[in-house]
């Protein structure tokens, strides 16, 4: 059941985080599930920064709100990464 319950962390965490960050993202269902799951994990880094009971490099899922931090993070990476791949006419 753990990780039906993941999946639908990870899922309403890139919702939120999609729905939060301005700007259009142009991803499906399937991306905006994959990107939940990776905010989870990033949220979970971010947490364990500071947190001294935790090691930093322990991959653990989080909750849902540094799961939302964690995938507006990666949105901001992901969309200063592209800026520079844009094709001007």
């Amino acid at each position: 059941m753990s990780i039906i319950w993941f999946i639908v962390v990870g899922l309403v965490a890139g919702l939120l985080a999609r729905a939060l960050m301005p700007g259009r993202q142009s991803m499906g269902l399937v991306a905006t599930l994959l990107l939940g799951i990776v905010g989870s994990f990033v949220g979970g880094f971010i947490g364990s920064l500071f947190s001294p009971s935790r090691r930093v490099f322990d991959l653990q899922p989080s909750g849902i709100i540094m799961s939302v931090v964690g995938a507006i993070v990666v949105l901001l990476l992901v969309g200063w990464a592209g800026r520079g791949r844009r094709i001007h006419a």
